[in-house]
């Protein structure tokens, strides 16, 4: 939902980008989940937010000096799957960014271009990053309407207007 890129002020203050469709998207949750997505995540409550230009500013109830603000930095903001609002079942109404890494992505061709390996934020628009094989070079994809023709959750494949050597 969310990374912690910093300190914000001197009493334990944090910057957070936040990957939600809005700056204060992560807001109303009261406890959010720390962790460095190595399985390894602890319960946090926030004891406030605030909106600072493109970043949210937040405290947590055990930071409370600029020091331990600096130890979490580059932790990413999680919040449990079923807290947060329900999608309909049919994907209209869209997906979140976690539904889509490890899907299957290939072109109008049926060409396989790889599986989704993770998500980018440009702020133009979002970016799709795939990858066929551990050692090869990943390719990014605009997640645009223009590219995306198709995304179906279940059979697990992402169809685009993308070429194999764009």
């Amino acid at each position: 939902m969310g990374r912690i890129i910093g300190p914000f002020g001197i009493l334990g203050g944090l910057k957070v980008f936040p990957y939600t469709e809005y700056v204060d998207g992560l807001r109303g949750y009261p406890v959010w989940w720390l962790g460095s997505g190595d399985g390894d995540w602890r319960e946090v409550k926030v004891t406030g937010c605030g909106v600072h230009g493109n970043v949210l500013t937040a405290g947590l109830e055990q930071c409370t000096d600029r020091s331990a603000a600096m130890k979490l930095k580059g932790m990413q903001v999680a919040i449990p799957r079923d807290l947060l609002p329900v999608l309909s079942k049919n994907g209209n109404d869209g997906y979140y960014w976690s539904d889509l890494i490890g899907l299957e992505v290939v072109n109008l061709q049926n060409e396989e271009l790889g599986k989704v390996i993770g998500l980018l934020e440009t702020g133009a628009n979002d970016v799709l990053q795939v990858k066929i094989m551990e050692d090869e070079r990943g390719r990014l994809i605009p997640f645009v309407d223009q590219v995306i023709v198709k995304v179906d959750l279940k059979v697990g494949r992402i169809t685009v207007d993308w070429g194999v050597d764009y």
